[in-house]
């Protein structure tokens, strides 16, 4: 071995051995490590961002990564037992907030699950049938760190929590699988949107577009033409709008870009996946 090699050697022994005794003494030494770490083949890729993703867990706060509430498919009991049982077929989350007809009051958690069973059994014939099965909603601030969140989600086996901004009106919900894709990055089901249907029509003129739709399919669906603003010649929507802002799109992020109004709703603390595009007649309107 060279005096180089030697000496390079040392010097990462000695890093290693400064990680286990204590040290380092800040975040920004341990991620250099761990990096450091990285290059030298004793952490694999994914292994270094999931420890990342845990040390940006503890700093990270429920507002951060929930979903907003314009965003939340919710239950109205008002509305007939029919359309109900159509909404949850139709949208196939597994949990849902019951809003009483004030619309300004969340009285309960109802589980697809419940509602199947009752289905089964042949007793769900009222909307008086639902609200027997109504599981008691958890309500935490927006200002909860997410690691916090997620002990609180081991142990009370709570897999969904409302979240509630200072004057106590709903902000938004956060599940576990938002805390865990903090961690490991996107977890994809069967539910989420399939690549191949870049743009989704929604209601109200908005569209839900993947980041990773061709920027040649975005023009030609808005007819806009973003060729001054992709100065780093990106593909995708997701690149080029990460080019504009200079960092990675986080989720609730705003962007206007000629006349369109770009919202993320899906992302971690890696990239971009999932875009809410509505076009802004006056350049005025938000997204509602």
């Amino acid at each position: 071995m060279s005096d180089a090699d030697s000496s390079n050697g040392s010097s990462w022994l000695e890093r290693i051995t400064r990680l286990f005794s204590g040290e380092p003494e800040d975040r920004e030494d341990l991620l250099e490590m761990l990096n450091e770490a990285q290059k030298q083949g004793l952490l694999d890729t994914d292994a270094l961002y999931m420890i990342q993703g845990v040390l940006g867990v503890s700093e990270t706060r429920v507002r951060d990564i929930m979903v907003p509430r314009p965003q939340v498919d919710v239950i109205d009991e008002s509305e007939p037992l029919s359309l109900i049982l159509k909404e949850i077929a139709e949208s196939a989350h597994s949990r849902y907030p019951v809003v009483s007809e004030s619309k300004d009051e969340i009285v309960g958690i109802l589980l697809a699950k419940d509602v199947l069973r009752l289905m089964v059994e042949g007793k769900l014939n009222s909307i008086e049938d639902l609200r027997a099965i109504y599981r008691p909603p958890v309500f935490i601030p927006e200002s909860k760190r997410v690691n916090v969140l997620l002990r609180e989600f081991k142990s009370s086996h709570n897999h969904m929590a409302l979240v509630v901004d200072e004057y106590a009106a709903l902000a938004g919900l956060v599940t576990i699988e938002d805390v865990l894709e903090q961690i490991v990055g996107d977890i994809e089901d069967e539910h989420d949107e399939d690549e191949e249907d870049y743009i989704k029509p929604q209601n109200g003129d908005c569209f839900k577009v993947q980041a990773i739709t061709p920027l040649s399919a975005f023009f030609e669906e808005f007819g806009v033409d973003l060729s001054q603003e992709n100065e780093s010649n990106s593909e995708t929507l997701g690149g080029l709008v990460a080019s504009v802002l200079g960092h990675v799109p986080q989720k609730g992020e705003e962007l206007e870009l000629q006349g369109l109004l770009l919202r993320v709703i899906k992302a971690d603390n890696r990239r971009v996946h999932l875009f809410l595009v509505k076009p802004l007649p006056n350049n005025t309107d938000l997204i509602d």
